[in-house]
């Protein structure tokens, strides 16, 4: 698999469907505690669904998947902005992209617009923000605390070696939380096992990493800087993480915002909802190559 060294060293690994070379380019962010498999439902579709050439690219967030460690100094939503930065400078030097972020991946974007706005604007032609918090939610709605409680939970269960087991194996106690936690009315049990193991593989260093990051990021002051690119923000209607209140807030935060509210759907949009959210990014896409 293809990779990046970022200018700190740390090596991002990343996936990439379709042609190259194509004038428009979809990037997809993953979430917090998982990698670029939660976009395994979407990203091969976009590519081979759009009217026009579009490439697609994922990749695994420092700290995440197969990307590099990170340490707490490095766990910053400035890291993970300068990173995104990296990788269209490097890997997708032309064109036009989109970007799109499932909850820290859309917090990635609004930080490269906060600390990149000249390369910000010269590329993004649009925004997809899946499963976003708009910020100023009670601290058990958001997912960083949302695991912490979930762990302090499972080890009343299992006691101090809870670590050990989630790292380990999958245990049905662990994916019945986080199926409860993180998905809607009827996953797909393959995309709940799926998530499982992803967290699992982030647990606990990427967790504990990145958490006072997410919590702290200002999200209001980012949306100002998004100008008049075309943004979509997607929540599921049963997400126990983000209210769907949040969408029409982020949506109303910027000059060209949509919002949209899936029935039925938990937090892990790329994988609970990819028939529902590929239309709305090919739409991002086509408009993208209006502009170019």
């Amino acid at each position: 698999m293809p990779g990046l060294l970022a200018a700190d060293g740390t090596p991002l690994h990343f996936e990439r469907w379709g042609d190259p070379s194509a004038p428009v380019t979809v990037v997809l962010l993953h979430g917090y505690a998982l990698d670029r498999r939660s976009w395994r439902a979407i990203a091969p579709v976009l590519a081979e669904a759009a009217e026009k050439p579009v490439a697609v690219l994922a990749y695994d967030q420092r700290g995440h998947g197969e990307s590099g460690e990170v340490r707490a100094a490095s766990a910053t939503m400035g890291h993970l902005a300068d990173d995104l930065a990296e990788v269209l400078e490097k890997v997708i030097p032309d064109g036009k992209v989109v970007l799109v972020g499932h909850d820290m991946g859309g917090l990635a974007i609004l930080s490269l617009a906060q600390r990149h706005p000249d390369a910000f604007a010269a590329r993004v032609a649009g925004i997809g923000l899946l499963a976003m918090s708009a910020g100023g939610v009670t601290p058990d709605a958001i997912w960083p605390n949302a695991l912490g409680k979930l762990g302090r939970d499972l080890e009343m269960v299992f006691g101090t070696k809870l670590i050990g087991l989630v790292r380990e194996h999958t245990s049905k106690a662990v994916t019945a939380g986080l199926r409860w936690w993180l998905f809607g009315d009827d996953p797909v049990p393959a995309d709940v096992e799926l998530t499982v193991r992803m967290i699992r593989g982030n647990w606990p260093q990427t967790v504990s990493a990145f958490r006072p990051a997410l919590d702290a990021y200002t999200r209001e002051s980012a949306l100002s800087q998004v100008g008049a690119v075309p943004v979509i923000a997607i929540v599921g209607e049963r997400d126990k993480l983000v209210p769907t209140a949040d969408v029409e807030e982020l949506a109303g935060a910027v000059q060209n915002g949509t919002s949209v509210v899936l029935p039925g759907v938990g937090h892990v949009v790329p994988l609970e909802a990819a028939p529902q959210v590929v239309p709305r990014l090919l739409a991002l896409a086509n408009r993208a190559h209006r502009q170019d």
